[in-house]
């Protein structure tokens, strides 16, 4: 799968399947916190994240994200600019139930901060070589080729 486009589109597609991140603040190495990514398939190169006012991520700036496959098929870090999202559009579009479980006060709640992560460059990984490759690395073949193949950066 050597192909940047092919190993992007399997990114996308597993983070929209289990958009859950470790993200920090680069300022900050020791602040990885679990957040979900909300993501829009007609937004390019951006996603957002809910939180409070008083998190250690609303401050924004450079930041990077660490994302793990529901299969473990597929890992990357990514990287960008936290700021303060301000559209009541965009808002409206990325609430629903599971954002007002944090924030019982609703969209007026005053702890409530949304932030748009403008995407730079990315490691990708993919580890799901197949069952061949899988055999044959279970045979103890050297692998380094083949897992040089499944392995891109790139600008999302």
């Amino acid at each position: 799968m050597s192909d940047t486009s092919d190993l992007t589109f399997k990114f996308w597609k597993a983070l929209a399947e289990s958009p859950f991140v470790f993200l920090q603040l680069d300022a900050d190495r020791c602040g990885a916190v679990p957040m979900t990514a909300r993501l829009d398939r007609d937004a390019e190169h951006a996603i957002w994240f809910f939180t409070a006012r008083d998190h250690h991520l609303a401050q924004g700036g450079p930041a990077t994200a660490i994302f793990a496959s529901r299969g473990h098929d597929l890992f990357a870090r990514f990287t960008g600019t936290l700021g303060i999202e301000t559209s009541l559009e965009r808002l409206d579009k990325e609430w629903d139930a599971t954002v007002e479980a944090w924030f019982p006060g609703g969209k007026d709640d005053p702890d409530l901060l949304m932030l748009r992560m403008d995407l730079g460059e990315a490691e990708l990984w993919n580890a799901d070589f197949g069952f061949l490759d899988d055999a044959r690395m279970l045979l103890g073949f050297d692998m380094r080729d083949e897992a040089a193949d499944e392995h891109i950066r790139t600008r999302l």
